[in-house]
């Protein structure tokens, strides 16, 4: 196919960027193209601010000054994350004409990054389900098929970077959703450490479940965009570096091993990988491993031990309490959302389950619950002392086909996410940090990754191991027809 600047790596476009090979104006102009002309059949946009990044791209031309990490690069916010000026529906009819007038740390943290805004990616109704399927706007498809769903709630920041519509983009995490999305889509995505990324938007979760992190094509992209998420001032708050509205970091904003994009292009070290389908919704859902995705994860054990790294089975402590203390957190997490009276006619059945089942939990319901998720995080930490990585499946079979959910019933559309997604969650109940890579395609043409959980802090060999499985399989040749 003919050369097009899409069809570099991030990594690459930043360094055209800075030698002055291509202008940021001019990367603009080719990702804005290719928006109008490619995403309507992929709903990765609800919002395009196509004048606005353009004066945006020329202010940096005519600035200069190109050393900023993401200097002239096209990227969006989450419709999570408020940009002051632009709407922000927060994929919702509730919030249909909200206009911020403050920005959420985050923008400012890409922005001083040097990012080209381009508009705002779809999401599902507040973040909370596991799929892109909003009443407020189109649904978001995988571009690997379009009668297929592109995950959540980072779909619409997913299917943009698959389909070539940016060349990276960062999402929120609070139960998979920056893993859920890069799996449907055939990306890699990076949900940190709590406490890693000192600056987050969407919505602030109880029990410290989100934070934000890159989908990429590849894991060196990953890494570049994590680089400019880490790379902030001390910012005064209850740890230094850490989230000012975080009550607490478990790891320091940095590491000491320098870039995260060194860790990902060296790809070095040999390394102890444990390897389980253990999930902690099994003791009330049903959990099984479809066959496509049991494929991409005995491919990722085949090659994890050629590469010489040791393999052995893992093991999660059982924990009884786990289901009904995270669907509490879940559901109390939902209870403040402005919608009262008439007004909860506007959210969708699932959010309306979730809201009014969250208003009922008490005080000392959640109490009991963050407790137990607490519990949780210490006894799988400690479980999972001896690895340096653990391997799993990120879905338990392929992208569902769009209108799949239970659209009406709470219970039951709880339940099909369950099944689709049992082995995220757990990952930010415990502030692992934890990689999905694209390891399989099935015979159709599907993407199925595996999750790789490192150890707390331990970002710089998830993208290692990363690093070495995309020398060996070559993900990122891999594109969808619209490439």
């Amino acid at each position: 196919m003919p050369f097009q600047l899409h069809h570099l790596s991030a990594v690459e476009q930043v360094d055209w960027l800075r030698r002055g090979d291509v202008r940021p104006t001019e990367l603009a102009a080719h990702y804005l193209d290719r928006i109008v002309r490619l995403d309507e059949a992929i709903g990765a946009f609800v919002e395009v601010t196509a004048d606005a990044a353009l004066e945006r791209a020329a202010a940096l031309e005519r600035a200069g000054g190109r050393a900023a990490p993401l200097w002239g690069l096209p990227m969006a916010d989450k419709d999570l994350v408020a940009r002051a000026g632009v709407p922000t529906r927060y994929g919702s009819r509730l919030m249909a004409g909200f206009v911020p007038e403050v920005s959420d740390a985050l923008v400012e943290v890409v922005d001083a990054a040097g990012a080209v805004n381009l508009g705002k990616t779809s999401t599902p109704e507040f973040g909370f389900p596991s799929y892109t399927e909003p009443l407020l706007g189109p649904r978001t498809r995988t571009p690997w098929d379009l009668s297929r769903g592109a995950g959540g709630s980072s779909g619409g920041a997913a299917a943009a970077v698959a389909a070539g519509l940016l060349p990276v983009a960062i999402g929120s995490d609070g139960g998979g959703s920056i893993r859920i999305p890069a799996a449907a889509c055939g990306l890699v995505g990076l949900k940190p450490s709590r406490g890693r990324v000192p600056a987050h938007g969407g919505q602030r979760a109880l029990a410290g479940l989100a934070t934000s992190g890159p989908i990429a094509r590849t894991v060196a992209d990953a890494a570049l965009v994590l680089d400019a998420l880490t790379a902030l001032p001390q910012r005064p708050g209850p740890i230094a570096g850490s989230d000012p509205g975080a009550a607490w970091a478990t790891v320091p904003p940095t590491w000491d091993g320098g870039p995260y994009l060194g860790a990902a292009v060296r790809g070095e070290g040999r390394f102890q990988v444990g390897v389980t389908t253990d999930s902690p919704w099994a003791t009330q859902y049903d959990v099984a491993v479809s066959p496509a995705a049991r494929s991409a994860l005995e491919l990722a054990i085949a090659e994890l031990a050629a590469l010489g790294h040791g393999i052995e089975e893992a093991s999660l402590p059982p924990d009884a309490d786990y289901v009904r203390a995270f669907r509490t957190v879940w559901q109390s997490s939902a209870a403040g959302i402005p919608a009262e009276g008439d007004a909860l006619e506007l959210v969708e059945p699932l959010t309306r389950w979730l809201i009014l089942e969250g208003r009922k939990r008490s005080a000392a319901e959640l109490a009991w619950a963050l407790q137990s998720l607490a519990a949780f995080e210490e006894r799988t930490i400690a479980a999972l002392a001896g690895y340096d990585a653990v391997l799993m499946p990120t879905l338990a079979v392929p992208p569902p086909l769009l209108g799949w959910y239970d659209a009406e019933d709470g219970e039951r559309n709880f339940a099909q996410q369950v099944e689709v997604t049992p082995w995220t969650s757990w990952v930010n109940v415990t502030g692992l940090p934890a990689i999905q890579l694209p390891v399989h395609w099935t015979a159709d043409g599907l993407p199925m990754g595996v999750q790789l959980v490192g150890r707390p802090g331990g970002e710089h060999v998830v993208l290692a191991i990363g690093a070495q499985l995309e020398r060996r399989l070559m993900w990122q040749r891999r594109h969808p027809s619209m490439w």
